[in-house]
């Protein structure tokens, strides 16, 4: 079984706060296998991850604002518009050959997909069980129940916006050491979720550092 980490920010996103190059030492000292960089709307991180050296894997991805709210897709690297709507970002991710995960689907404050729009749900290869930045546990919960009862993988996450949280949400899963056996592993389901909740002093430090950054760039200049 290897162990992955199949959503970590890097400051490539605009609220990551840690270099590609510490997301790397941070996985490999915390003995992930594989890492999933999913910066939001872009993959230069993930390309940037790609061309360093590391003895971890990295699958390279891209985190989809969507207009109905955030898509992983992994095993990409061409970015997709801001904004799109959830069906057209489906369809563009699949038409790249990409693995679809729903993250968060139900934070209340966080985008997540499965609050507004049910089909979404079933559209994506696999659910987000475990996301390390929550205060409480009643969202993952909630996901976890969902995705056995539409028969989705379930799988888990940091959702790292530090290198020091890499690793707090992870997924075992069944496959050889590459980035492809891994991406059909987890499209036949053979995963497992699990991890430790990113401490709440610093998961509110970064939301509000987050939405102050959103508020600063609709101020008039």
């Amino acid at each position: 079984m290897l162990r992955c980490d199949l959503h970590i920010h890097t400051s490539f996103s605009r609220d990551g706060e840690s270099s590609v190059e510490d997301v790397l030492r941070r996985a490999e000292a915390v003995g992930l296998d594989a890492i999933a960089i999913t910066d939001h709307d872009t993959t230069d991180g993930a390309l940037h991850a790609l061309a360093c050296r590391s003895r971890v894997i990295v699958i390279p991805g891209t985190e989809i604002s969507t207009k109905q709210g955030h898509l992983l897709a992994l095993g990409v690297t061409t970015a997709f518009p801001k904004g799109l709507d959830f069906f057209e970002a489906v369809r563009r991710a699949r038409s790249e050959g990409a693995v679809l995960i729903l993250p968060h689907p139900f934070h209340m404050w966080r985008h997540g997909v499965g609050r507004k729009l049910k089909a979404g749900l079933s559209m994506v290869d696999a659910i987000e069980v475990f996301n390390s930045r929550y205060i409480t546990g009643t969202a993952n919960q909630k996901a976890a129940l969902v995705a056995r009862k539409l028969r989705k993988p379930g799988v888990g996450g940091s959702d790292a916006h530090h290198a020091r949280f890499v690793g707090y949400g992870y997924t075992l899963v069944d496959a050889e050491p590459d980035a492809a056996s891994i991406l059909r592993a987890i499209r036949e389901g053979r995963t497992s979720a699990g991890g430790q909740m990113t401490p709440i002093s610093s998961y509110t430090r970064q939301s509000l550092k987050s939405s102050w950054k959103r508020i600063q760039a609709r101020m008039p200049k």
